[in-house]
């Protein structure tokens, strides 16, 4: 169990939690053998439990630690200690790339661009050191603040893939190659393709293939034409979007064949971005899109039952898959078994779990042969029929006297992608011509000029028109009423955002989606972003706190401490911040650098007196008699008699060292002589005389002492 404050490996101090993810968590640590702080990435226990994914952890992370790029997160050490397996990684203070096109919704192509150059020459370091990372996504992309792009997790995704790791899975399969997706070979080429994926979400703020399960994904990357970029965002440059689709061919043999050569690309489509330079290899019969086949349906789906079953087995904690297992146990009616031979318990559950699983594989082919069998039949029956079952069916040829004849597959209400396959597969060309639709989505097909159904020659080229959508207008710059008012008067619904921006005027529209000129359907939604003006944050409270703790919250807050300095303070102790240059609860600019002063503690000072004790005034003393002799007392705040002495003379010197008191007070006492009185007796009336005598008055001074 890892605790803040504990040491590991008798050197890294563990100073806090910064991050968790499937695998592991993350904790900011320093090393005291360096004096760096460094992050380590600790395993969670249900994966410390699994000595076969030790090793390989072990094994990868220790060849990533060979691996020193500025362009990844160098592994410094792996290590164990008391059942605590970790690795110790280069601290980048930063964001993911995925965080960062959340924040941004898109990034320019040229930003997008240069990010991929950089994660391209740490990807290009690791191939040339024979390591691939296999887990290529925005997750695993970090950016620093002074703007260094890294790649993180080298070799432990090697070591999660091999062990059947299905905690990641649904966020890794986005971006996950065709052959990976198949449970194939993969090397270098399916780095490329992960990246080329990755390179998609920069530009447009998506990712190309989504559904609702991991297997749905799946097949998609297998057998979806790459959407192009250009249909989301269409002022991406063409060198940009040939790169996109290179790297994300089905076949590795049609991609970029190393790091090098993407390099070059991503290089010169800065320079030249309209020119059209990327070399597109010629297809084959691996590298077009092709149909999930029913054998790959099934390996895909057994993959996914494995991994579920190799959980329950290898993580018995996990409650929910134990609770499943059991309830499919008791519905096939098998709950219980008076057979007298011993049996494992687990294992019947894990084996009843596979067999069900095998079940739907076997519907699942069943369902797809019984689609090739009827499924031509119903479509000859039905020249109208919209399914989308007719992209499983192998085109119908009709043989005629000079040409062969294909029956028209149904486009309408598909993309153009789409359709220009479909019409592909059945040996057709086509041409495209776009018009305005309020009622179809842009990109979709409206209508081609021959009928579906219809007998066509092999090789014609048919006529498809597709919607081109409503133009969205440009509203930068304006504000909300205003930009709200031009939008929805063209029949747009508008969706309002707030962000923090220094270069658009406060209250004003800095950011839409889509952008000016994007051609959509009428009435969909617009997302605005209105600036609330340059981006503040709070400041937190260091009084009180230790240099180090002040330190982490100051930047945990987005801000930086400025100048440290020391001073005595009667009010904080020793070590806690005493003084802060900006205010609690006061808000200002990220980024500001914070004054602090540390206590020293009570200061020990020391004073001294040099006081020239002069005689009474009129004021102090109107009855006093020059020459008449006095008693002066020195006493200072702390009680300490200093001078205790009688005089007739004046000034008296009182010097003094050494006091601990910054003050102290003089005390001067006199006699004054009192003449006789007479007085009557009561009784007798008598006078009686009453003799003079002496009284003794006094009066004090206050005296500040010197410090020394």
């Amino acid at each position: 169990m890892i605790r803040i404050g504990m040491m590991i490996g008798d050197r890294y101090e563990i100073l806090e939690k910064i991050g968790t993810g499937g695998m592991s968590d993350v904790y900011k640590a320093k090393c005291h053998k360096l004096n760096r702080y460094v992050a380590v990435k600790v395993l969670k226990q249900e994966f410390s439990e699994n000595a076969n994914f030790v090793s390989k952890f072990r094994t990868e992370a220790q060849a990533a630690a060979g691996l020193m790029h500025p362009n990844i997160v160098n592994v410094y050490d792996v290590g164990e200690e008391d059942d605590i397996y970790y690795i110790v990684m280069e601290l980048v203070e930063g964001i993911t790339l995925k965080k960062y096109i959340e924040k941004k919704a898109r990034l320019s192509f040229k930003e997008a661009v240069s990010i991929a150059i950089q994660v391209s020459m740490g990807i290009e370091a690791a191939h040339n050191n024979h390591i691939i990372h296999r887990d290529i996504k925005p997750q695993n992309i970090i950016i620093s603040r002074d703007g260094k792009v890294k790649v993180t997790d080298f070799g432990i995704a090697k070591a999660a893939t091999s062990n059947t790791i299905t905690s990641n899975v649904m966020g890794s399969v986005h971006y996950t190659s065709p052959e990976q997706a198949r449970g194939g070979y993969s090397d270098e080429k399916s780095d490329i393709y992960s990246l080329g994926i990755t390179m998609f979400e920069m530009l447009t703020g998506r990712v190309p293939f989504n559904g609702e399960t991991t297997v749905a994904i799946a097949i998609k990357h297998i057998q979806e034409e790459l959407p192009s970029p250009k249909e989301f965002v269409p002022e991406i440059p063409d060198s940009v979007e040939g790169i996109v689709i290179k790297c994300c061919q089905k076949s590795p043999d049609r991609r970029y064949q190393n790091m090098q050569e993407l390099i070059a690309d991503l290089k010169q489509s800065l320079m030249n971005p309209d020119e059209n330079f990327v070399v597109q290899k010629e297809p084959d019969l691996n590298g077009g899109t092709r149909m999930i086949t029913p054998r790959d349906m099934e390996q895909i789906k057994r993959r996914s039952a494995y991994q579920e079953s190799r959980d329950y087995t290898e993580r018995e904690d996990t409650m929910r898959l134990r609770s499943e297992a059991e309830e499919v146990y008791e519905d096939e009616g098998e709950g219980e078994d008076d057979d007298e031979y011993d049996y494992n318990p687990r294992m019947e559950h894990v084996t009843t779990f596979l067999a069900l699983a095998g079940g739907v594989v076997i519907c699942v082919i069943v369902i797809i042969l019984a689609i090739n069998v009827f499924g031509t039949q119903g479509e000859e029956d039905n020249p109208d029929n919209q399914s989308s079952q007719s992209a499983t069916l192998e085109p119908p040829f009709v043989t005629g006297d000079d040409a062969k004849y294909v029956k028209m597959p149904v486009v309408s209400g598909k993309s153009v992608e789409e359709a220009r396959n479909e019409l592909i597969r059945y040996g057709l060309k086509s041409e495209v011509a776009y018009e305005e639709s309020e009622t179809v989505a842009v990109g979709v097909v409206i209508r081609a000029n021959v009928a579906a159904g219809a007998d066509v020659p092999e090789g014609s080229t048919v006529i498809l028109t597709a919607s081109k959508g409503v133009e969205v207008p440009e509203v930068l710059n304006l504000t909300y009423a205003e930009a709200y008012e031009k939008l929805t008067a063209l029949g747009f619904a508008v969706t309002k955002e707030t962000a923090y921006s220094a270069d658009v005027g406060k209250d004003r529209v800095m950011a839409q989606i889509p952008s000016a000129e994007t051609r959509v359907a009428r009435g969909t939604n617009i997302t605005i972003t209105i600036c609330l003006g340059k981006e503040r944050v709070r400041v937190p409270k260091l009084l009180g706190l230790s240099e180090q703790d002040a330190t982490i919250t100051a930047i945990e807050a987005g801000l930086e401490i400025g100048e440290v300095s020391q001073v005595y303070s009667s009010e904080f102790e020793e070590g806690q911040i005493c003084y802060q240059s900006y205010s609690e609860g006061s808000f200002v600019e990220p980024g500001i650098s914070v004054d602090i002063k540390v206590s020293k503690g009570v200061q020990n000072v020391t004073y001294r007196c040099a006081a020239s004790i002069t005689a009474p005034t009129v004021e102090e003393a109107p009855d006093y008699v020059t020459g008449t002799e006095v008693e002066i007392t020195l006493v200072a705040d702390n009680g300490q008699v200093l001078l205790e002495t009688k005089t007739s003379s004046f000034p008296q010197a009182a010097n003094y060292y050494g006091i601990t008191s910054p003050g102290g007070t003089i005390t001067i006492t006199y006699s004054v002589k009192t003449g006789g009185t007479t007085t009557r007796d009561p009784v007798t009336g008598e006078v009686i005389a009453i003799p003079g005598g002496t009284e003794k008055r006094s009066f004090t001074r206050r005296v500040d002492f010197i410090a020394e």
